[in-house]
């Protein structure tokens, strides 16, 4: 093989590469950041459990609020996936459709009723939280 021909190789090699590490971590950079949720300020709501998706790349919580007014809202929040959760206590069988909590987190600066969670207190005044307070 002449010495322009390993060059050549070489070049292609490291394209092909380059090409695989970009595609391998294409899922990383489609992450989205949670900078659409307003972290600066934590809200409460006392909710009632429709479903707790256990899955990733976020476990989500859906639940219903009651206002002062007697209306009830549906709302949604995304926390951690599983393992993260799991760190923390939580199973797939913490939340269940019907269950009475304390949800806190952070709500949409968009004003939907959508949130990232950060801990839920359990009936029995359990504490779970989602994340290590400093995330």
């Amino acid at each position: 093989m002449s010495r322009g021909a390993t060059v050549k190789a070489r070049i292609v090699s490291l394209l092909v590469v380059l090409a695989a590490s970009l595609m391998i971590s294409g899922a990383a950079f489609a992450h989205h950041s949670m900078s659409m949720y307003d972290r600066g300020h934590d809200t409460t709501f006392k909710a009632t459990i429709t479903e707790f998706d256990w899955v990733n790349p976020h476990s989500t919580i859906s639940f219903t609020v009651t206002d002062e007014h007697g209306n009830v809202e549906k709302w949604w929040a995304e926390g951690p996936g599983p393992n993260r959760l799991s760190n923390h206590g939580w199973t797939k069988d913490t939340l269940k459709p019907g269950d009475q909590v304390t949800i806190v987190g952070n709500r949409n600066k968009d004003g939907s009723p959508t949130m990232r969670f950060e801990r839920v207190i359990l009936p029995n005044g359990q504490e779970l939280e989602a994340r290590p307070r400093y995330f």
